[in-house]
C-alpha cells in the first residue's frame, strides 16, 4: 500500500447563510458551525438529510463559495487558498460530448497551464489504472455508465491535489454498477491513498469505503456524529453482512432518521 503524504486539513466552524427572494423573508441558514477534520491517505464520508448542506461544504472547500464565518485550511504556510488543494468531482461526469476521453480527462490540467502533450502524458499514463486503455480516442456516448464515472474520476485525479472531493460519484448508477464502483474504488484508493471526501447518501456505501463517517444534522448543519469504521480492509462484499458492519451502518441510519424528522418538523413549523 502506497504511504500517505501531505497536509491535514481543517473544516472550522463554518457558518453560511443564503439571502432567500422577497425582501421580507429571512434568509435560509444553511451551515452553523461545522468542524471536522481529515487526514493525509484517510477517506472519510459526509452524510446528512437531503439540503442540510453537504454540498454547500463541499463548494467552500472547492472555492466555489465563501462562509459567513469560520474557516478551512491546509496544515501549509504557503499561503495558497485551500481551492488550490482541492480537485472536485460533481455528481454528474460532465464529459464534453465532442471530445474524445482522453482529452476530457486533461481538461482540469489545461486549465491551470499545463501543456496539452504533456497533460496528455499524464492522464494516459492512468488509463490501464483505471480500466480504460483502449478508449482514450473514444467518446463518452461510447462508454458505459461505469466507465464515464471513472473517465470523471482521472480527470479528477490526475490533477494531483491533496485531496478529492467526490459529490455522489455514483449516485446515478444503477445497483450492480454501483457497487461494481465501490470495490473498484476502494481498490484503486489503497493503491494511491489519496485524502478523500466523499458525499453520499448511500448508508452502506458510506460505511463500505470510509475510515470514518461524518453525520451532518438537519438544516442549519452542525456536525451530528463522527462514527469511525474499524473494519479490516481490504473489505469483501460479503462484508456488508457480517454483525460489525450491520451495527455500525444502524447506527448510522438512527442519526438520520432522527435528523430527517427533525427536518422535517422544521418544514412544517
Amino acid at each position: 500500500m502506497t504511504e500517505a503524504r501531505g497536509n491535514r486539513i481543517v473544516v472550522d466552524t463554518l457558518v453560511k447563510s443564503f439571502p432567500q427572494p422577497g425582501r421580507r423573508r429571512p434568509d435560509r441558514h444553511v451551515l452553523g458551525g461545522v468542524s471536522f477534520t481529515a487526514q493525509p491517505g484517510e477517506f472519510v464520508s459526509v452524510i446528512g438529510p437531503s439540503g442540510c448542506g453537504k454540498s454547500t461544504v463541499f463548494n467552500m472547500l472547492a472555492g466555489l463559495e465563501t462562509p459567513d464565518s469560520g474557516s478551512i485550511h491546509f496544515g501549509t504556510s504557503d499561503g495558497e487558498p485551500t481551492a488550490a488543494h482541492c480537485a472536485y468531482m460533481p455528481q454528474k461526469d460532465l464529459l464534453f460530448p465532442w471530445r474524445t476521453v482522453l482529452d476530457n480527462t486533461v481538461l482540469g490540467l489545461q486549465v491551470h497551464g499545463v501543456a496539452k502533450p504533456e497533460a496528455r502524458r499524464r492522464a494516459r499514463e492512468l488509463f490501464p489504472v483505471f480500466g480504460l486503455s483502449g478508449f482514450e480516442d473514444a467518446r463518452p456516448s461510447q462508454l458505459s455508465g461505469g466507465m464515464r464515472q471513472r473517465a470523471a474520476l482521472l480527470r479528477t485525479v490526475v490533477q494531483e491535489r491533496e485531496l478529492l472531493l467526490l459529490d455522489e460519484p455514483f449516485g446515478a448508477l444503477d445497483s450492480l454498477t454501483r457497487t461494481e464502483m465501490q470495490s473498484w474504488l476502494q481498490d484503486v484508493w489503497q493503491r494511491y491513498r489519496w485524502m478523500v471526501l466523499m458525499i453520499t447518501h448511500d448508508i452502506r456505501e458510506a460505511v463500505y469505503l470510509s475510515d470514518r463517517v461524518i453525520v451532518l444534522s438537519a438544516r442549519p448543519a452542525t456536525v451530528r456524529r463522527e462514527v469511525c469504521v474499524e473494519l479490516p480492509r481490504p473489505r469483501e462484499l460479503s462484508m456488508i453482512t457480517a454483525p460489525e458492519f450491520v451495527a455500525l451502518e444502524q447506527e448510522l441510519l438512527d442519526v438520520l432518521h432522527e435528523e430527517a424528522r427533525h427536518a422535517l418538523a422544521q418544514r412544517d413549523a
